[in-house]
């Protein structure tokens, strides 16, 4: 699909496009929250270890993120509304059968199916926009939406879970079988088919696919084992890991249709985006996996409460189409991540001291401040991520931005895991609390590794100046927001 315009404004087509690629990625916010606040639900029925449930989440975002980058390999080789309308139903499957799921190992199966679906899915959906909306206010527009619309899944599955998981945890499972049935049929009636592109000489990098994602799987589990498993144990399956992805390296290196092109990592802003984006995940999934455990398993309060508590991080939905674009235009996307990073860095630095019955007032600030960060930090990051890439590897660089995501998120889980259990010496309220402490410097370190790296990319234009490409589309962004 070739740009389709070089207007800002959007034509009745491609509001119909963008609308199902906003559903897909609402779906995969809205899951994503459901699931967290049902966590301590689940634990209850299936009577599942911290560890196990740490793994119910991070089994899907390893399956997203360890085959995101053969996701989007996919999209640019095979079609990108192909590989989308295929792997959405595998999702819609899928996630039906978590529902049905009576042992810890059969949720944990589906969830990393469902993740895998994802990583094929998601690229390929980012992929048409960034191929079929120009590159400028066009794609910047679509962008920020698309992003809002991420944010806009996550808050309402906030409530939306707290309201199932009353009515029974599997609810949490069934319900976006219905939604991504709708998703379905919408792509296949406004998303356009596109010329099957020509894959003569081409074939996917299945060496490189499997060593990546048992490199990413291993370092997790490496993580994740430290606090239960000895350091020897720990220590060997990190290092299994690491020589997994040196294979990788050797493979892509030696490869002459390469999973990833080492060349793209030679754009800067790339770099600095992603392993911003990685270390954000890491912090913003692991702080919300303590809150959750905290407020409902120390605190007692029920899955409803937890939801509209946590709901004030959503403010980010309403930010990122409308706050967000005026301040790239003043600012520049580098200042604007920067900014963002800074405030989540405040965020978990207020929650630091975490008391044993503190209200709800002494949490409000720093998940207000959490919500703001998430509005400045995800949007302009997925621009600086895709700006400047060929057409042809911009499913390579969609891959590669959500596998960051996904992989900090899966790290970041089982860092707040581990670091949460060793400092947990007994089961009483005030070891448990001990523990929670702990386990938040995890994210405040994240979010402070990620603010130093992205500092350097204020250096990047003289003046800290925004991007002629970027200064020009976010003046031009206008974004309704209804709700």
């Amino acid at each position: 699909m070739t740009a389709l315009s070089t207007s800002s404004g959007l034509s009745a087509r491609k509001w119909g496009i963008l609308l199902v690629l906003c559903g897909a990625i609402f779906l995969e916010g809205i899951d994503v929250a459901m699931l967290n606040v049902a966590l301590p639900s689940i634990r209850a029925d299936l009577g599942l270890s911290t560890g196990e449930l740490q793994w119910v989440m991070s089994a899907y975002v390893l399956g997203y993120g360890g085959f995101m980058l053969l996701g989007g390999r996919a999209a640019d080789l095979f079609g990108r509304r192909q590989m989308f309308v295929f792997w959405l139903t595998v999702f819609l499957l899928f996630s039906g059968l978590g529902g049905f799921a009576t042992e810890g190992w059969m949720l944990i199966v589906a969830r990393f199916i469902t993740g895998v679906a994802a990583a094929f899915m998601t690229p390929a959906g980012l992929s048409i926009i960034t191929t079929g909306f120009a590159e400028g206010p066009e794609r910047n527009k679509a962008l920020l939406i698309y992003s809002g619309t991420a944010a806009g899944g996550f808050t309402i599955g906030l409530v939306a879970g707290g309201l199932l998981t009353a009515i029974g945890w599997r609810w949490v499972f069934f319900a976006p079988v219905v939604l991504s049935f709708v998703i379905l049929v919408a792509a296949l009636t406004f998303v356009p088919k596109s010329a099957r592109p020509d894959r003569s000489g081409q074939h996917v990098d299945a060496a490189g696919a499997l060593t990546v994602t048992a490199a990413l799987v291993l370092i997790v589990l490496g993580v994740e084992r430290a606090a239960h498993a000895g350091i020897t144990a720990s220590a060997g399956t990190l290092l299994a890991g690491l020589a997994f992805f040196v294979a990788f390296l050797v493979i892509e290196r030696r490869s002459a249709e390469p999973l990833v092109r080492m060349g793209i990592f030679r754009n800067g802003s790339l770099v600095r985006a992603n392993l911003s984006a990685m270390l954000f995940a890491a912090g913003f999934f692991g702080f919300q996996f303590l809150v959750v455990l905290y407020l409902q398993e120390l605190r007692d309060w029920s899955t409803l409460q937890t939801s509209f508590a946590m709901l004030v991080i959503g403010v980010d939905a309403v930010l990122s189409p409308t706050l967000t674009p005026r301040l790239v235009n003043r600012f520049g996307t580098a200042k604007v991540i920067f900014v963002g990073l800074l405030l989540a860095v405040l965020s978990y630095g207020l929650f630091l001291p975490l008391g044993a019955d503190w209200s709800y007032a002494a949490m409000f600030p720093s998940l207000i401040v959490l919500g703001l960060a998430f509005s400045l930090a995800y949007g302009p990051l997925t621009i600086v991520a895709t700006e400047g890439i060929a057409e042809e590897e911009q499913g390579l660089a969609g891959g590669l931005l959500y596998t960051a995501f996904q992989f900090g998120a899966a790290l970041g889980l089982s860092a707040v895991t581990a670091v949460s259990v060793a400092a947990t010496h007994a089961e009483t309220p005030g070891a448990l609390l001990d523990g929670y402490r702990a386990g938040l410097l995890v994210p405040f370190v994240a979010a402070v590794v990620a603010a130093v790296i992205s500092a350097f990319g204020l250096r990047t234009r003289r003046g800290g100046e925004p991007s002629a490409v970027v200064a020009a589309a976010a003046e031009r962004i206008n974004v309704p927001v209804s709700r």
